[in-house]
């Protein structure tokens, strides 16, 4: 157990029955009445996120969550067949349990699979990815100087938005947990 005034980000917590990790949270102490953490949830299992609000001080259990390291084989259908680099083992995941994860994963890239007693809950992305742009509008010399963008699609089918220098055939690091351009790799 631990206490919601010790939350961080990234922490895995099990409350109603549901296994949710901290995605942002936010200590209130109004000049009227107690004190009280404000965060914001995401369900591991739905995907779902929600807003929930703890007295300061409440316990709650935290989540023992194992994560294996792992690389991305190949699609089998809408399945994902995954590699557990020590043991060999493989695992399979429905197209629609990593539906996001999906725009940034790459043949033989190595995630951290988040599993639960033995369940699979997902993947878990590195911050950022090295991709290909395949297609964009070429840049127009003088471009730049106005500090716009264009539309560039990946080769994950991932559009972002890019800086008009950028040209097809590009190696783009992106961030994973908002899909936007970093920088040129």
């Amino acid at each position: 157990m631990i206490s919601v005034n010790d939350f961080r980000t990234g922490l895995t917590i099990e409350v109603d029955g549901g296994l949710w990790r901290v995605m942002d949270f936010q200590h209130v102490k109004p000049g009227k009445g107690a004190a009280f953490v404000r965060s914001k949830l995401r369900n591991l299992r739905t995907g779902a996120v929600q807003e929930k609000t703890f007295r300061a001080g409440e316990k709650v259990a935290k989540a023992q969550i194992d994560n294996r390291k792992m690389q991305y084989l190949y699609a089998n259908g809408d399945q994902h067949v995954f590699m557990d680099n020590e043991s060999y083992d493989q695992i399979e995941l429905p197209a629609t349990a990593i539906e996001y994860e999906l725009k940034f994963l790459k043949e033989n890239m190595e995630v951290h699979i988040m599993m639960f007693h033995g369940e699979t809950l997902g993947i878990e992305l590195p911050n950022t990815v090295v991709l290909e742009v395949t297609e964009t509008e070429p840049g127009i010399k003088g471009d730049t100087a106005s500090g716009g963008t264009k539309p560039a699609t990946l080769e994950t089918g991932l559009i972002v938005q890019v800086p008009f220098f950028v040209n097809e055939g590009d190696r783009l690091i992106i961030n994973t947990s908002e899909g936007s351009y970093v920088s040129r790799a």
